[in-house]
């Protein structure tokens, strides 16, 4: 039966679907968060054919158990115990952060691959446990890559520009949006080459590497975000 359109509802979140001519399939982007326990989950599909038919099917899909590793990183004492004003300033970008990621566009953006952000080795990976001053503080929800500072870092696909300014744990900082809820995030940028509204394509330079924010030296942190969860980057540059 031919469809004219269909729509998914995964782990609670809303998941759209597009008609690929050249391969005659549907296909659309969704992902677990690092919360999400190990279990075969519903995804539910709603569809309308060409004739006016409307559908509703599921289909399991099972989110399997990863382990990740641990590591202990020594970085300024402002960064684990901020004074007042530095409270102040995390709690600004918070709210900045909260009043911009939803404004992601509700039409597809992205096309094709997503691309490495830069050439180089990758020094830390998703869902490793970190331990700042010998406190467990955080968990890494993207890919660290090993850069000089300066290295020119790309944008991973087509998307708007959201944010892109300096934020106090992150550093320089941009933010592009995807559209349908995703985004990718560009943190500890020496130097932001782009502006909040521009329109960039995949590959495009949208910053250089560096130390900005909580870093304890050069590098380009990269991640992805999903309707508000962060999901695996390496997961987002391996799709067809």
């Amino acid at each position: 039966m031919r469809l004219k359109s269909l729509q998914g509802t995964w782990l609670g979140h809303d998941v759209s679907f597009d008609f690929d001519s050249s391969t005659r399939t549907w296909y659309g982007l969704a992902g677990a968060s690092l919360k999400t326990h190990p279990g075969s989950y519903p995804l539910a599909l709603n569809a309308e054919s060409i004739s006016g038919k409307t559908l509703s099917f599921e289909r399991k899909i099972h989110v399997g158990h990863a382990k990740y590793p641990s590591i202990a990183i020594n970085v300024p004492k402002r960064y684990t115990e901020p004074d007042p004003a530095q409270v102040e300033k995390i709690k600004q970008d918070q709210a900045l952060k909260e009043s911009l990621f939803p404004k992601s566009g509700p039409e597809r953006e992205w096309s094709g691959r997503f691309l490495p952000p830069v050439d180089a080795p990758i020094s830390d990976q998703f869902g490793t446990e970190r331990k700042l001053n010998g406190v467990i503080q955080s968990t890494h929800q993207g890919l660290d890559y090993r850069v000089p500072a300066g290295t020119p870092i790309a944008a991973l696909n087509r998307g708007t520009v959201l944010l892109a300014r300096p934020l106090f744990f992150e550093g320089n900082c941009v933010v592009v949006d995807h559209g349908q809820g995703l985004l990718s995030l560009y943190l500890h940028l020496s130097e932001i080459t782009v502006k909040e509204g521009d329109q960039v394509t995949g590959g495009k330079q949208i910053g250089l590497s560096g130390a900005t924010g909580r870093a304890t030296g050069a590098h380009l942190h990269v991640a992805v975000r999903w309707q508000g969860v962060y999901l695996s980057t390496l997961f987002a540059l391996r799709l067809p």
